[in-house]
Formats: structure tokens, C-alpha cells, sequence
């Protein structure tokens, strides 16, 4: 497996920012790790053995990259507008300097990423950051993998919401989404999956709720609730990427 270790300085987030790239070809993945994680986790967790049969195929090539979890939703102390200002600055760090890299890459192995677009893969809260991704960009984010998230930023931000917040909690934003808008229709061409597990520390009442608001607006997203004994843990979400890792890739 090709294995590719990249620093460099991001202008949004003003900061020297890591990243590593996983395989030679294929679908682009943006993988985020969980709570306050690195990019490192996708190997130290173990979920590398997970995709290496997709990777060393060509059938994808992750990028793994960190979170600012500790700036932004794990916060508690800090000043809300600061935190979902410095997090829409994360967001737009992935869009505007992410985001290209990857498209080059990808273009350079020869997938056709305009057309295909790029797919967001996270558990926990990182499953959180992907649908976000996912929602909002529509035209880049075409697939998406989330993994026992929660889909509101009431559980970062405990009830505070703004302007920015709004944009990045999907069970707002789509709440008042017209079944009309053009994001709805792109939607219905993408490809997404959410799955969590109804055991310990997981909180399904969160994707139910999310389920509720796309069905009614017709996108057509695989939602997947596993057994009572599927917790919240690497162990499940291992079992989840063998299952659904073939019908994105």
C-alpha cells in the first residue's frame, strides 16, 4: 500500500496542519476521526485493516486529517461565537484548501472526481463533521459513511445555535429546506449512509430524527439501525465498513 505523510500551512486555520494518504487510486475519502482526534487514528485504531482491501485494489484512496474538536465542540468553557467561528474556519479549511489537493490527487491517478465527487467517512463526532460536509456541499461531498453521530449541534453547543451554527447543524438546516431547492435535487443523485447501533452509549433517537426530516423531503439516504447489542465502539464500526464499504466503493 502506498502511504504518504504531508505537512503543510493552512491560511484559514493559521496553523501548520498533517495529513496522510492512503493507496494509489480511486474514490477520494475524506476520513475524520473521532472526538478531539488525529489523523493518525485511521492507523493507530486499526480501521486501516479495515480498508486495505478497497485501498490496495484502487477502489479508493483515504486522506485522513485532524480535528479542532478541543477549540470547537469540546469547548465547553470557551465563547460560543468564537468556537463556531473557529469551526466554520475548519469547515472552510477542508473546502477551500483540502478539497482541492484532493481533487488534484485524485485527477492525477485518473478518477473522474468532478463527476464522482469526494466521500466523507467519520464515527462518533467524526461521523458528525461528515454528514455536515456531506449536507452543505452537496456538489463536492457526493457520499458520505456516518457512523453512530449525532446530527444537531445541540450536543456540541448545548442549545446555543447562530448564524454559523445553523449552517453546520443538519437537523436545522434541512428542516427548512423547500423540497424544491436545488440541493434536494443533488441530494437525490448522491449516494449516503448513516447506520448506528441501538446499545450502550449509542443515541439512535438522533438519526431516527434526522431520518424523519429527509424522508419527507424524498432523499433517498440508507439508514441502518443495528441490534441492541451494537455499541458505541471501534469494534462495530469495523463490522460496519465491511458491510457498507462495497456498495460506496
Amino acid at each position: 500500500m502506498k502511504i504518504e505523510y504531508v505537512r503543510g500551512y493552512s491560511e484559514i486555520l493559521g496553523k501548520d496542519v498533517e495529513c496522510k494518504i492512503y493507496g494509489h487510486a480511486g474514490q477520494p475519502i475524506l476520513f475524520i476521526p473521532c472526538q478531539d482526534g488525529r489523523f493518525v487514528d485511521f492507523e493507530n485504531f486499526k480501521m486501516i485493516d479495515y480498508f486495505r482491501p478497497f485501498i490496495d485494489d484502487g477502489r479508493c484512496m483515504v486522506f485522513t486529517i485532524d480535528t479542532i474538536d478541543a477549540e470547537t465542540w469540546s469547548n465547553k468553557d470557551g465563547d460560543p461565537r468564537w468556537r463556531a467561528e473557529r469551526y466554520e474556519a475548519w469547515i472552510f479549511y477542508i473546502v477551500n484548501e483540502m478539497v482541492p489537493f484532493m481533487q488534484d490527487i485524485a485527477r492525477a491517478s485518473g478518477f473522474d472526481v468532478d463527476n464522482e465527487g469526494i466521500m466523507t467517512y467519520g464515527a462518533s463526532l467524526g461521523a458528525t463533521h461528515a454528514a455536515i460536509l456531506y449536507f452543505r456541499f452537496p456538489q463536492i461531498f457526493k457520499k458520505t459513511l456516518a457512523l453512530s453521530g449525532i446530527y444537531t449541534v445541540d450536543f456540541g453547543f448545548d442549545g446555543y445555535v447562530d448564524d454559523i451554527l445553523y449552517n453546520n447543524s443538519p437537523v436545522h438546516f434541512l428542516s427548512n429546506m423547500p423540497e424544491d431547492h436545488e440541493y434536494v435535487q443533488m441530494y437525490r443523485q448522491n449516494k449516503g449512509i448513516i447506520c448506528v447501533g441501538q446499545g450502550a452509549w449509542e443515541q439512535p433517537e438522533y438519526t431516527r430524527n434526522l431520518q424523519s426530516i429527509t424522508d419527507r423531503l424524498g432523499i433517498p439516504i440508507w439508514y441502518d439501525y443495528w441490534g441492541f447489542d451494537c455499541n458505541h465502539d471501534w469494534d462495530w464500526w469495523y463490522k460496519q465498513v465491511e458491510y457498507f464499504l462495497p456498495y460506496l466503493v
